[in-house]
C-alpha cells in the first residue's frame, strides 16, 4: 500500500481495478469514522470491475498518520485533494460513508472541479445536540472499554434489528468483535477524538447549494446513528439530488443488504437505471 505526503501528512492509499476504458473517470472511496479504507473491500468485490478504485485510510486510522486533534472535515478533504495531485488525477467520481460523506460533501463545495458525481451515504450536514453528545459517548466508550466491547456498542449503533435477528448474520457480528480484540494495528484513542471532533464541528448546510454535481443521498429508514431527518435534509440541500432510503436497514444498510447496494451504486456511477422491482 503506497504512501504520500498531503496536506502535512503520510496518507497511506491503495488502487484496484483500471476502469471499463482508459477515459473513465476514478472513483475515490472514502470510509467513516473509526475505520480504514480495507473495509470497503466487500464493494470493491464488484466495483473494481467497471472502475479505478482509489482508497484511502483517513488521517487518524489506519496506516495513515495519527496526528493529534482535533481534525477537521475541511482538512480531511483537502488530504483527499492532496492525494489527488500526487497521483495526477485530475477529477473523480466519490462515494463517501458517513464521516467521508461529510468529507466527500467539502471536497466537492472546496475542491469543485475535481469532483464529478456523489454518493453520500448516511450523510448529515449539521450536527444537532442528540448527535453531539452521541460523538462524545464514541469517544468515552473508546477510552474505557476493552477492544471488542468498543467494537459491540459501535455495531449496536450502525446494525439494525434485521441483523440481529438473523443467526448467521449475527454470527459475523460476534466473529468480528473477536477479531477486533486482538487487532495488531487499532485506531489510538487520539485518532478517534480528531476523527469525532471533525465530524461533530461539521456543517455544510449553508453551503450544499454550492455542489452542483450530480448526488446519490443514500441511508437506511432505521438508522439510529445517523437518523433519516439528517439524510432528507442533505438531499434537501444539493440541488436535483436523488434520495433512496432502504427500509428495515440501519446505518450500515450496505452491509445488511450488499447484494442490492454494490449493483445500485454502480448502475447509477455509471449513468445507468436500476430495475424497479430491486426497489424497497
Amino acid at each position: 500500500m503506497p504512501t504520500i505526503k498531503t496536506n502535512g501528512i503520510h496518507l497511506h492509499y491503495e488502487e484496484r481495478g483500471s476502469g471499463e476504458s482508459p477515459d473513465d473517470i476514478p472513483l475515490l472511496l472514502i470510509m467513516g469514522i473509526t475505520a480504514p479504507g480495507s473495509v470497503w473491500n466487500v464493494h470493491l468485490a464488484d466495483w473494481q470491475h467497471h472502475f479505478r478504485c482509489i482508497i484511502g485510510d483517513n488521517r487518524g486510522v489506519g496506516l495513515s498518520d495519527k496526528p493529534a486533534g482535533p481534525y477537521s472535515t475541511e482538512q480531511m478533504a483537502d488530504d483527499y485533494a492532496g492525494l489527488l495531485d500526487a497521483i495526477e488525477v485530475k477529477k473523480v467520481k466519490v462515494v463517501g460513508c458517513s464521516m467521508g460523506s461529510t468529507i466527500a460533501q467539502q471536497l466537492a463545495i472546496r475542491h469543485p472541479h475535481r469532483v464529478e458525481s456523489l454518493v453520500l451515504m448516511c450523510p448529515w450536514a449539521r450536527c444537532d445536540h442528540y448527535a453531539q453528545a452521541l460523538f462524545q459517548h464514541i469517544m468515552n466508550s473508546k477510552a474505557r472499554f476493552r477492544p471488542e466491547e468498543f467494537s459491540l456498542y459501535m455495531q449496536l449503533l450502525i446494525f439494525s434489528k434485521s441483523s440481529w435477528d438473523d443467526a448467521e448474520k449475527c454470527a459475523e457480528l460476534e466473529m468480528g468483535r473477536r477479531q477486533d480484540a486482538t487487532n495488531p494495528f487499532p485506531q489510538p484513542l487520539h485518532g478517534l477524538e480528531g476523527q469525532a471532533a471533525a465530524c461533530i464541528s461539521h456543517n455544510v448546510l449553508a453551503d450544499l447549494k454550492k455542489i452542483h454535481q450530480p448526488s446519490l443521498v443514500i441511508g437506511g429508514r432505521e438508522d439510529i446513528f445517523t437518523p433519516v431527518w439528517m439524510a432528507e435534509e442533505v438531499a434537501g440541500g444539493i440541488d436535483g439530488s436523488e434520495l433512496f432510503l432502504y427500509d428495515k436497514l440501519g446505518h450500515a444498510f450496505h452491509f445488511e443488504n450488499t447484494e442490492d447496494f454494490n449493483p445500485r451504486v454502480r448502475n447509477w456511477l455509471l449513468g445507468k437505471n436500476y430495475p424497479a422491482e430491486t426497489l424497497n
